[in-house]
């Protein structure tokens, strides 16, 4: 039986939108061969996490090197050279003055602690997110996600959240332009924690770039105000760089370009270019707010995973992975800003780095275009590129290659969107 039918048959998948019909073979750096021996460049990344690119000859080599040494052993009951190994590493490499950290599997992992850690340091139940956001698939995740279509169908879900709007600047709740709005979005933070909360607040929970809500970037000034507001009320700042971190926004975090610090971090995705860990880093005095049998995790900081990080970010250091993704996503939002201006159904262009979303409407209202996104995605792929679908309302076409992207391959990206984008827009 074939992979499809496998998938058809075998797994659950219906709740997937879209389904791309590439069965994958093997990968190496920006491309993915199909089974058929069709060559894809690919522009997603396994939805941000292959940073290093695909099977990074260093990455591979360190974790089969690992492999043989050990595999397994609990790191939360043994003692494991390699996850002391990266904690360190990640002390070094963040922002401010985060220096404990916990290893888990995934990024809803990294969230589900880092929520649980800010609430046994505050001593407060509470938490705020944004709309549009989104943390995760667990209970607890989903209950801090303001992504409505990530939430369906699911709950109900904790109690003790409230919502602060979006800094969506493209669909601004208060009708408002910036900067004439003085940020208005931050400032809203006041009224929602004297009028949405019981003042019991522990964090607020901020993606620095949001992914899965469209690719929103925030305003210059935004984290900086808001930040100040959480502070002043004694509660932490989590920044969930799961999306957003490892070199995808031209900087290691995508919070540095903000000049605030996280009280807690949550990593993931680009980690380990593609090994599965997840993990939060916190200041000390924070993360000692835990004690024994407060959290543990069966399969964090697997060996293998962990030797697969450390080299990670050698490879990042050593090819200077961030400024590439710096210089790659200069040109292509060159190029889309260019596309833009000539095509209404671009109704905006945002991104930092590699991380760039196209926003596609089909009328002077900014109605959603969610059906000819998809169209955009499937032309892509009849044009040997792979890119994205996303945000709250299914309209935005996400670029978020490997760090590794060319010059060369940044323009036959850009040329491909390019194409689908003007070939659809001719049909709306």
């Amino acid at each position: 039986m074939d992979t499809k039918k496998q998938y058809e048959q075998y797994m659950i998948t219906s709740m997937v939108p879209g389904f791309e019909p590439v069965v994958v073979a093997r990968a190496a750096g920006c491309t993915f061969t199909g089974d058929d021996g069709t060559e894809y460049l690919d522009c997603f990344s396994g939805i941000a996490v292959t940073n290093a690119g695909h099977g990074h000859p260093k990455i591979v080599a360190a974790a089969k090197r690992q492999m043989d040494e050990l595999i397994h052993c609990c790191t939360c009951v043994y003692y494991n050279p390699r996850a002391g190994e990266l904690a360190e590493r990640l002390a070094d490499v963040t922002p401010g003055r985060l220096e404990k950290s916990f290893f888990g599997s995934s990024g809803a992992e990294a969230l589900e602690g880092a929520m649980r850690l800010a609430k046994q340091f505050t001593k407060r139940r509470e938490l705020i997110s944004l709309t549009h956001s989104f943390h995760g698939r667990t209970v607890g995740t989903l209950s801090i996600s303001g992504n409505w279509g990530r939430k369906k169908n699911s709950g109900p879900y904790l109690p003790g959240v409230a919502f602060a709007p979006a800094p969506y600047c493209y669909r601004c709740p208060f009708r408002l332009k910036y900067p004439q709005c003085d940020v208005a979005c931050a400032q809203c933070l006041v009224d929602v924690r004297g009028h949405q909360t019981a003042g019991e607040v522990a964090a607020f929970v901020a993606e620095p770039v949001m992914g899965e809500g469209g690719i929103l970037v925030p305003p210059a000034e935004y984290f900086k105000i808001a930040i100040q507001i959480v502070h002043d009320d004694g509660a932490l700042f989590i920044a969930d760089e799961v999306q957003s971190g490892f070199g995808r926004t031209g900087t290691l975090f995508a919070v540095e370009q903000y000049g605030v610090e996280p009280d807690i971090m949550c990593m993931a995705k680009g980690i380990a270019d593609g090994f599965p860990l997840g993990a939060f880093i916190a200041r000390a005095d924070v993360a000692d707010a835990f004690t024994p049998g407060d959290h543990l995790s069966t399969f964090g900081g697997n060996p293998v995973c962990c030797a697969a990080a450390i080299a990670n970010l050698d490879v990042m250091r050593d090819e200077k992975l961030c400024e590439n993704a710096a210089a790659r996503g200069e040109q292509l939002m060159a190029r889309f800003a260019s596309l833009e201006s000539k095509c209404k159904l671009v109704g905006d262009v945002r991104g930092k780095g590699l991380m760039i979303g196209l926003e596609l409407v089909s009328d002077g209202d900014k109605t959603p275009a969610a059906d000819a996104a998809k169209q955009v995605r499937t032309l892509c792929r009849e044009g040997g590129v792979l890119v994205g679908v996303g945000g709250s309302y299914g309209n935005v076409v996400r670029i978020q290659p490997p760090l590794v992207l060319t010059a060369e391959q940044a323009d036959r990206a850009a040329d491909t969107v390019e194409k689908a984008v003007l070939q659809v827009a001719k049909s709306v």
